[in-house]
């Protein structure tokens, strides 16, 4: 099993993701689910997917809210046994103290880690500047929101291979890095902007890498790790 992975259950169809986790169980370290199957089955889900063999979920509906509503969602997720969750930066201070005292109530066995999302790998820098009016380079705007993140006691952030390095220098060895976009050198991007290869992800920094489409299609699981480099990690 390869303690760094976590594979991306990227389907609204519920029998479709508990066959994936029966076939990569032995191979993965976690599962992501997000809206897609949370709106259709709530979190019940989340016992589906433990009985066939999800031993540890990542929730992943990034959380941003007013700091009592944040708080309520982290107390439901970490009653149902959430491994890890995001919420975003960007609803302050205020809310992030909030989720992590939630988070902290579940006690040290049993608490959920809580991991900051900045910039989506969706957007790029024309986007964020031109659009959205942030007057930083992506690099720059992650790497503040980062150490805020850090500043009120997350667990983590999310970035996307291309900021590991600079987030890493950052915010030092303090939380985890989970990077997403992970892709095998002729793989498609999809609809995210900033992906990267999981030998470098791990080289800069990372300490968690998602990785969707490629496992969750792979006819040879072992295969497929292998062309990652990422077999017997």
């Amino acid at each position: 099993m390869n303690r760094h992975v976590i594979c991306a259950l990227d389907t609204p169809h519920l029998d479709e993701a508990l066959g994936t986790v029966k076939k990569l169980k032995d191979h993965v370290g976690a599962f992501k689910i997000g809206h897609a199957l949370t709106l259709s089955y709530g979190l019940d889900v989340l016992d589906r997917l433990r009985d066939a063999g999800a031993a540890r979920i990542f929730l992943d509906l990034k959380f941003h809210d007013i700091p009592n509503s944040v708080a309520l969602a982290v107390a439901e997720a970490a009653k149902r046994g959430v491994w890890m969750m995001t919420l975003h930066i960007a609803g302050g201070p205020a809310m992030m103290t909030a989720a992590v005292e939630e988070a902290r109530m579940a006690g040290d066995a049993s608490r959920p880690l809580l991991v900051g999302v900045s910039v989506l790998t969706s957007l790029d820098e024309r986007t964020l500047q031109d659009q959205l009016g942030v007057n930083r380079t992506v690099e720059e705007h992650m790497c503040h929101l980062s150490r805020l993140a850090m500043e009120f006691d997350l667990d983590g952030v999310v970035c996307s291979a291309h900021e590991i390095k600079a987030i890493r220098e950052a915010v030092g060895q303090r939380g985890v890095i989970v990077t997403p976009g992970i892709r095998l050198p002729d793989g498609e991007v999809h609809d995210q902007k900033r992906v990267g290869d999981a030998g470098t992800a791990i080289e800069h920094g990372a300490d968690y890498l998602v990785i969707g489409r490629a496992l969750t299609n792979s006819a040879d699981v072992e295969k497929t790790l292998e062309q990652f480099g990422l077999v017997g990690a």
